[in-house]
């Protein structure tokens, strides 16, 4: 029997859910039951009958789904996948930022830490978060941990003042303007598709800009025969699959998140033979971040 069909078979056996995010190796993918962004999967799992949940993804992705089913057993297959991002925002360093602008409401965006989030007024995705903040009722908007994202999000909103915390995504920060120039010189007709976590300078380049899915979602519906694709490449085997017949370029310099690709197959059938990595999470903190999550919903609306 090979190593995937012992997976599906103990899946089977322990009446477990797998899903993986986007950025994940094409294999672990493939295997999953559902794939996605990562707010997305924490919404199946919780929608989800099962009780056993095995999240390939980062750290902070896992806690998600612990926040809104903490009745149920979530296991992350790699010990090893924090997020760099979620990382560099510091709970000493974001109360000091409140102190210093106690009008001002905290937003988080969903790639950011169980504490974070249990400081946070409201959590965003790159999709939802401007409709949410059209709908907070505050002028001073402290926005962690992604500086790329909030400023992007700043120049959508010039009623707002934003505040942004020094943290970065290092896969799309790496990129630069000129390797972008050059492949809209070569491939002049595909359209360049680039995450809001891209610095502005490459994101002024784009032709659309929008969130993993909606980027997915554009390749799709798109009459292009191909795209040049600013984002973790990971997003190419959901693109081929969608769209077989259509072309994706990747940067040069290569858009691969260490962290995200951790997880290999032997990772995860380990994880479902012996349950192990089992995400636990403070349970006041957890009402706390479950609170901000909460008010994602009700201001999205």
């Amino acid at each position: 029997m090979s190593l995937k069909e012992e997976i599906l078979k103990l899946k089977e056996e322990k009446n477990a859910l797998i899903v993986a995010h986007l950025y994940q190796c094409d294999e672990i993918q493939e295997i999953a039951d559902i794939v996605g962004d990562s707010y997305f999967l924490s919404k199946k799992a919780m929608e989800s009958d099962k009780e056993l949940i095995i999240f390939c993804g980062v750290k902070f992705m896992a806690e998600s789904a612990k926040i809104l089913s903490p009745n149920k057993k979530i296991l992350i297959p790699s010990n090893k996948t924090t997020c760099p991002m979620a990382d560099m925002a510091l709970v000493d360093r974001l109360e000091e930022i409140i102190d210093k602008h106690p009008n001002a409401k905290v937003v988080s965006y969903i790639n950011s830490n169980l504490d974070i989030k249990a400081l946070s007024d409201v959590c965003v995705t790159s999709s939802s978060a401007i409709d949410i903040l059209n709908n907070i009722d505050a002028e001073e908007i402290i926005f962690l941990p992604d500086r790329n994202l909030g400023s992007y999000l700043a120049e959508q909103l010039p009623n707002k003042n934003f505040i942004l915390y020094q943290g970065f995504c290092p896969t799309h920060e790496r990129i630069e303007k000129d390797e972008i120039l050059n492949l809209k010189e070569k491939y002049p007709n595909y359209p360049v598709l680039v995450h809001p976590e891209c610095n502005k300078e490459v994101r002024d380049l784009a032709n659309f800009i929008g969130s993993t899915s909606e980027l997915i979602s554009f390749t799709t519906s798109s009459n292009a025969d191909g795209f040049i694709v600013v984002t973790e490449e990971g997003v190419f085997y959901e693109m081929k699959l969608k769209s077989p017949n259509k072309i994706f370029i990747p940067t040069k310099t290569g858009m691969i998140c260490p962290n995200m690709k951790k997880i290999s197959l032997n990772d995860l059938y380990n994880c479902l033979k012996n349950e192990e990595y089992e995400i636990h999470i403070d349970e006041a903190l957890r009402v706390k971040a479950h609170k901000a999550l909460e008010n994602m919903h009700l201001l999205s609306v």
